[in-house]
């Protein structure tokens, strides 16, 4: 951390272990930064037990510079606090034996990887020393080198450090970190997938004639068999491993064993023993559909989805296809399924979420039948759909913008607010004054149908002035 610790303008203290240069700041500066001052322990003999409290006050001082400083993101000043800090720690080492090794590792990874003049090297090197500081945490810092590696794409050298950590024995410190060290097979396997997927590639472009394809077919085959291995470890232990879980699946599918692919799919999902995770159900309807499966397999897929994310983005196939189904149950789950989705900020401006309702809205006031799935869907929301979806202000902002979302929007405000909605009175006028085919019919047929209204709101017919 030595280079992190040299000011642009003035000398900063030097690295552990060496002798430390007293640092000159000016007086703005000293303003906005407050010397170092921490209660280091004196120089002249003391007792055993005022050493130690004097240590401990010191200790906790420095800690609370170094908070103070990672939460205002002063990174140059953290480290200098930690540089301190470490020398400290070394001062007493002699006295009685001190282990803050993986608050050292945890405060000084947070600054290395935030740090202006931070290089890939420099951190490598601190997390070698990190490595050789305590033997309990071996395994997860070798880890966490692991993931800044690939952060700043160097493969190779990630995939180095997974091999020699997975060589790694320790007496029983090598049992009571199983669970790293299946961590660290996974993610090694998730690099032999990425080398077979290049290879795959490669295999692609190039067809299949050649003594050179025939090479790189072999090659890639063994990268699938050392990947197989640990991907297939890794997602039988309960937990969340979805990318793992992709990379699993593509390979199975790739050769064909589409049997285990789904298995994988359907326990990764349905298992109790795995916490509830929409990417699984996610994965589990993609790959359902690109087998062709029946839209029974789907819906059912899409209907844990919606209990566990209403706002999921599918959200819109699966409204198209329970909206398709001949069973009324099932059409009446369409319309709960999209209303629901639009109650989320991030659906406001959906036009194809805007244009389903509008559809299927239109459809039932042509029918006039099951008005009443609308007015059970709009009971629990018009106290303040219209303020967060057809206010006058989106009304332009809207027409502005989008004028098919526009479009949508105001034959849903035309029929559940009225001919009078300021949003629907906005746009029809818009478009009409644009001379707008559409929205011409538009306003015709909201005019045509605005005794629907009444009923979806439960007013009386004589509140309704021609």
């Amino acid at each position: 951390m030595d280079s992190f610790l040299e000011e642009e303008d003035e000398e900063a203290p030097a690295v552990v272990g060496k002798k430390r240069r007293r640092r000159r700041s000016s007086g703005s500066q000293a303003a906005l930064q407050p010397p170092l001052r921490l209660p280091f322990l004196p120089q002249q003999p003391v007792s055993s037990n005022e050493h130690k409290l004097n240590f401990k006050k010191s200790k906790e001082a420095c800690l609370s510079y170094i908070q103070d400083a990672l939460l205002q993101k002063q990174w140059k000043r953290a480290a200098e606090f930690l540089t301190c800090y470490i020398e400290s720690l070394e001062k007493d080492y002699s006295r009685e034996h001190i282990g803050p090794s993986e608050m050292i590792w945890r405060i000084g990874t947070e600054i290395l990887w935030h740090h202006s003049q931070s290089s890939m090297k420099e951190f490598s090197c601190f997390m070698e020393q990190m490595k050789t500081l305590g033997v309990k945490r071996y395994l997860k810092v070798c880890l966490e080198h692991v993931f800044h590696l690939l952060c700043n794409g160097q493969i190779d050298e990630a995939y180095q450090n997974l091999s020699l950590a997975e060589s790694w024995r320790f007496g029983e410190q090598t049992a009571i970190q199983d669970k790293e060290m299946k961590l660290i097979q996974a993610y090694r396997g998730l690099l032999d997938y990425y080398s077979w997927s290049k290879q795959k590639n490669i295999l692609l472009e190039n067809g299949e004639d050649g003594f050179s394809d025939l090479a790189v077919e072999q090659e890639m085959h063994g990268y699938f068999r050392k990947a197989a291995v640990n991907l297939k470890e890794i997602i039988k232990i309960p937990g969340v491993w979805d990318v793992f879980v992709k990379c699993y699946v593509d390979l199975l599918e790739f050769y064909g064993d589409h049997n285990e692919a789904r298995q994988v799919l359907n326990e990764y999902a349905y298992n109790s023993k795995f916490p509830a995770n929409p990417n699984a159900h996610v994965y589990l309807y993609q790959f359902l559909k690109r087998q062709g499966e029946s839209k029974k397999s789907l819906i059912s897929a899409l209907k844990i989805l919606h209990d566990i994310v209403p706002s999921h983005e599918l959200m819109i196939d699966f409204n198209n296809m329970l909206q398709k189904s001949k069973k009324r149950k099932k059409r009446r789950l369409g319309l709960e399924v999209i209303f629901t989705a639009l109650d989320y900020a991030g659906w406001k401006e959906n036009a194809k979420a805007w244009s389903c309702l509008a559809r299927q809205v239109k459809q039932i006031v042509i029918s006039e039948k099951h008005l009443d799935w609308i007015k059970q869907e709009w009971n629990s929301r018009k106290d303040w759909w219209p303020a967060f979806h057809f206010s006058h202000y989106l009304a332009k902002r809207n027409w502005q913008e989008d004028k098919s979302l526009s479009y949508e929007k105001a034959l849903v405000a035309g029929i559940l607010l009225g001919k009078d909605c300021k949003y629907f009175k906005y746009v029809s006028h818009q478009g009409c004054k644009a001379q707008l085919k559409r929205f011409r019919m538009l306003k015709k047929f909201v005019n045509r149908h605005n005794l629907v209204y009444l009923r979806i709101s439960g007013l009386p017919d004589s509140s309704v002035h021609p």
